[in-house]
């Protein structure tokens, strides 16, 4: 018996609030550094601190989506600075209601629903082609935004071929 299986990597693209956030602590901290060394040494204590929130933001302005699908199990994991890798969720296609592209028909009413949490695992850009999970995740309903290649899109619609729309 032949199993499902296909992997992905999606980078995440930057965009200017990353930035923002990555250079304005550098600066920050850069600054509060000199401030402490030149002004008053208790800017150091602060200069420590900001050193501390870079070590742990920065990295998370640069991310990549790692998608596993094997036999209706699709999970995501999250690699920040390509060093940390943190599982961030798996999801039984088959407790889905619906996945299909973003723009699909088929989504519609979903698109329209403001009340709908999404979380997006995908590049941000809306030139390619993204798929939504419609499921109930934590009591509530999720829209779960993917951005699988063909080959992951196929082996997903022959897991599922009811719930699983490709046009």
């Amino acid at each position: 018996m032949s199993d499902l299986y296909s992997e992905f990597l999606v980078k995440k693209e930057s965009t200017a609030k990353d930035a923002i956030v990555k250079y304005g602590l550098i600066v920050l901290t850069v600054l509060a550094a000199g401030a402490g060394l030149f002004i008053n040494p208790l800017l150091l204590v602060l200069a420590i601190a900001l050193g501390v929130a870079c070590y742990f933001v920065i990295p998370r302005t640069d991310l990549e989506y790692e998608y596993l699908f094997v036999n209706g199990e699709f999970d995501i994991d999250m690699v920040m600075a390509k060093s940390k890798r943190k599982k961030v969720m798996s999801v039984n296609l088959s407790e889905a209601d619906l996945i299909a592209p973003l723009n699909s028909h088929k989504m519609d009413y979903y698109n329209g629903n403001s009340r709908m949490k999404t979380l997006d695992y995908s590049s941000g850009n809306p030139e390619h082609k993204r798929f939504a999970i419609i499921m109930k995740a934590g009591g509530e309903n999720s829209r779960i935004i993917i951005e699988p290649d063909d080959e992951m899109a196929k082996a997903i619609k022959n897991s599922a071929p009811s719930k699983v729309f490709l046009d």
